[in-house]
């Protein structure tokens, strides 16, 4: 059997499987047990067992679960609770200032947290009602949540940076640092739209002080450590990621300590909420990596590579399809699951199409994050849908696209200004 017809009826069975409900990773384990028989008999479970346990227990993927238990520990200890209020103050009676809490927040709960769907469901249950009460667009209330829900797998330290330089063999440290400079970049057009579509409902001016925006100052204060813990760690050449991720622990229950916050109860809870975590994704990651090994047995990367060049569409027009195809496809199903299907496919591409690898796959993790919100299907709608049922589908739908625009014209201008990509990344050099 051809490659060609192997690679269709790999993807085909996959996607029935998906929709058809059965959980990302199981998914992945059927496909890949039904390949090894296929392509290499009983004889093949040796491979499928030792390519397992050689992924699962990869040192750069112990940042996957220190990067999860630092969020845990921040979201179980009450920590974001006095995150949001200090922003809320330190912010004061700027005009339209919820929408402009709202984007500094996602902002910096995306740099802890790193899920969009976590971001957009907190979002909604706190922040939303809050704004509706004042008399702020429904729309443009959603649309700014989801726009700094999204920016979570963008902004450092991201678990999809880890995830996708483990599978495509590229710095993990050079992908955590390049997508600062396009989250700011997406937030600061968010805020430009945001302005600019104000209305005079959106006018709220509370009264503040100089001395309360200095108290809110302080308590911002300790998050710095967090922050600096983790980025400033690893730009500074100081320690890798995962020595990184583990002074980001450290600095998540010193902040917790620092708010009285910190208890044996959280901390087991936040511990036995990163392992169940961190299991799920390991098997994912482990799953998808003798994915790769069998597209490779059965010739369909060097098939690939060969098609592409044949073609001859050149580098910018092939860039294009290749982004176009996660756009369409993550309308439909789980990002998450696209980008553990593309990357051994997309890998020997980007290597024979000559793209510098932090660029293509940062622009990769930017384009399945629109994916994700991009109507009718997207994830993170679904999650900012339950967080608050009092928003109706053709709400969110509306308030999505304009978010989608945002963020491929930020696209648009990484692509045409790559340095704005490897810039930071060029330090560690």
């Amino acid at each position: 059997m051809s490659w060609p017809i192997l690679l269709g009826l790999a993807v085909g069975l996959l996607l029935v499987l998906l929709f058809l409900g059965v959980r990302v990773f199981v998914g992945f384990l059927i496909l890949n047990l039904i390949g090894v028989l296929v392509l290499i008999g009983p004889r093949g479970f040796g491979l499928f067992t030792n390519s397992l346990f050689e992924t699962a227990t990869s040192p750069s993927l112990m940042t996957v679960a220190l990067f999860v238990l630092m969020g845990e520990v921040l979201f179980r200890s009450g920590s974001v609770d006095i995150l949001f209020d200090s922003v809320d103050r330190l912010i004061g009676g700027l005009r339209g200032r919820l929408y402009v809490v709202t984007i500094g927040l996602s902002t910096v709960f995306g740099a802890l947290s790193g899920s969009a769907v976590a971001v957009a469901a907190m979002l909604g249950r706190s922040v939303l009602p809050m704004m509706e009460e004042r008399g702020y667009s429904r729309r443009l209330s959603a649309g700014t949540i989801l726009a700094g829900a999204s920016l979570a797998p963008i902004i450092p330290p991201s678990l999809v940076a880890i995830l996708v330089g483990s599978l495509a063999d590229v710095s993990i440290a050079g992908l955590l640092i390049a997508g600062l400079v396009p989250g700011l970049l997406i937030a600061g057009i968010t805020l430009a739209y945001v302005l600019l579509r104000m209305g005079r409902a959106d006018v709220e001016r509370p009264a503040n002080t100089t001395g309360t925006a200095r108290r809110a100052a302080l308590r911002l204060s300790p998050f710095l450590l967090v922050i600096f813990s983790v980025m400033g760690m690893i730009i500074l050449g100081i320690a890798t990621p995962s020595e990184s991720a583990a002074t980001g622990v450290l600095g998540a229950l010193i902040v917790a300590a620092i708010f009285g916050k910190l208890r044996l109860g959280m901390v087991m809870e936040a511990v036995s909420g990163a392992v169940r975590t961190t299991v799920v994704i390991l098997i994912i990651v482990a799953s998808a990596k003798l994915f790769s090994q069998l597209l490779s047995f059965a010739g369909a990367t060097r098939g690939l590579v060969s098609m592409v060049s044949d073609l001859g569409l050149g580098p910018e027009l092939t860039f294009l399809v290749m982004m176009a195809i996660p756009f369409i496809l993550c309308m439909f199903i789980d990002w998450l699951a696209f980008m553990l299907l593309a990357i051994p496919i997309y890998q020997p591409i980007v290597t024979a199409m000559d793209y510098d690898p932090i660029w293509f796959w940062t622009l990769f993790m930017i384009n399945l994050t629109v994916g994700s919100m991009t109507p009718p299907f997207g994830y993170t709608l679904f999650a900012l849908k339950g967080a608050n049922p009092s928003l109706s589908t053709g709400d969110i739908f509306a308030a999505a696209w304009p978010v989608v625009g945002i963020f491929l014209s930020a696209m648009a201008v990484l692509w045409a200004a790559p340095w704005l990509v490897t810039i930071l990344p060029g330090l560690l050099r």
